[in-house]
């Protein structure tokens, strides 16, 4: 039987087609090169998908700027004031006034420490951010304005990787954007404006997760260590990093990578040995946690059975109440998350946001598990790909998520957060 090609006519003496035939369809197999090229190229360029995200930040940028300013005005401190609060006040709040302290005063200022009287348990944060305020203070004379100008540059750098690892999971072409928007309208959202550590801390985890997702294990344990030094979640990242070289690194020659790995636990030996030095205690920092805020070890059930108590039990005010109310739902979104994680065998992003739970699920109540949805970038992916299949998603979401995070911010930047 002769064999028959696109434009060649059956012949019985030659069943095989003319040599120059194929020659159009060589290019076929070419046409992924460029494309696996590109991430090397884009590293150090905007494509038209990252300005378009960066157009996004930029936007929602405007419209928190636009909440706080009539924050301020709508909703005073006290009743009656005829001025406003100063225009940066609403987000100097909470862990920023921490921030602020320690990179003012250093953590103990005129030998002040955890056995004096008023001590505000400043040891429990680690130093990654408060240096980097006071270099920024030296520029910016304004220590709030040097915060947010801070968390405005890592915003954009974090969520422009965001959209980028998005991409290296969707094959999409709108994963990117899709990504981005739905965590920039995430309920805790405003916490990456303020001078808190989430938007920092992104801004080096995700570029070492998209490098080690390209075997570039050297960058990622320069970023991871960087991160490391921002957050004590930054462990949990190096282990999923870990994770992911033991699951990839399958030629002998990739092995000679692994002491990268191991670089990311110097900055909290560092911050250890030097809290040591002044009190006496490896884990001061811990244990600033546990004093602060209720962060001793208890059974994950007794940590879920106090803060139902909390949210439900009639012990707490309303504002308390609710706050509890908002941990049990993050706590439920991350256990289904890791659920799914695991049934996709997504063993590195399983392992990273379930130590993120086992950390904030075992103590006395849940503290913070809100804000640590932002960090799982796996749960916004995962919504982005959701919305790209489901294209009703997508309008229930931003229906559902834009009253919520704009109640977040305004009880944040009003200074009625955590009740």
């Amino acid at each position: 039987m002769s064999t028959l090609s696109p434009g060649l006519r059956p012949s019985p003496v030659r069943p095989a087609p003319e040599p120059r035939e194929p020659e159009p369809r060589e290019p076929e197999p070419r046409e992924p090169e460029p494309r696996a090229a590109e991430p090397r190229l884009a590293r150090f360029r905007l494509t038209p998908a990252d300005r378009t995200v960066l157009w996004l930040y930029l936007l929602t940028r405007i419209s928190l700027g636009i909440t706080a300013h009539f924050a301020r005005w709508l909703f005073p401190a006290q009743s009656g004031v005829r001025e406003a609060a100063p225009v940066l006040a609403p987000f100097q709040r909470w862990d920023a006034n921490h921030y602020l302290h320690i990179a003012r005063d250093g953590y103990f200022p005129a030998g002040t420490g955890p056995w004096t009287s008023g001590w505000d348990n400043r040891e429990a944060f680690f130093p990654g951010y408060p240096f980097l305020l006071r270099a920024v203070h030296t520029v910016v004379p304004d220590w709030t304005a040097a915060g947010l100008l801070i968390s405005f540059v890592a915003g954009a750098v974090a969520v422009l990787a965001l959209a980028r690892v998005a991409r290296a999971y969707l094959p999409e072409e709108a994963a990117g954007p899709r990504t981005a928007v739905l965590f920039l309208l995430s309920p805790c959202a405003v916490f990456l404006a303020a001078g808190y550590t989430e938007a920092l801390f992104l801004a080096f985890a995700l570029p070492a997760w998209l490098a080690a997702m390209r075997h570039r294990w050297a960058l990622a344990a320069v970023l991871t260590t960087s991160a490391t030094a921002v957050r004590v979640s930054g462990l949990f990242l190096a282990a999923a990093i870990g994770l992911l070289f033991l699951l990839s690194a399958r030629e002998v020659r990739r092995w000679r990578s692994v002491g990268w790995t191991l670089l990311p636990a110097l900055p909290p030996a560092a911050y250890s040995w030097y809290l040591h030095t002044h009190t006496g205690d490896w884990m001061a920092w811990k244990h600033a946690q546990e004093r602060g805020w209720y962060r001793t070890f208890h059974p994950p059930w007794e940590a879920w059975a106090n803060t139902w108590t909390g949210a439900f039990g009639g012990t707490q005010s309303t504002g308390y109440a609710f706050m509890f109310q908002a941990e049990l739902a993050a706590m439920v979104v991350g256990l289904v998350l890791v659920v799914l994680l695991v049934r996709r065998r997504r063993w590195p992003e399983a392992a990273y946001v379930a130590l993120s739970l086992w950390a904030l699920g075992t103590s006395y109540w849940y503290t913070s598990v809100p804000r640590a949805t932002l960090l799982w970038w796996p749960l916004w992916i995962g919504l982005a790909a959701l919305s790209l299949r489901r294209p009703w998603f997508r309008a229930a979401y931003l229906c559902v998520a834009a009253p919520v995070t704009t109640l977040v911010a305004l009880t944040f930047l009003t200074g009625r957060w955590a009740g």
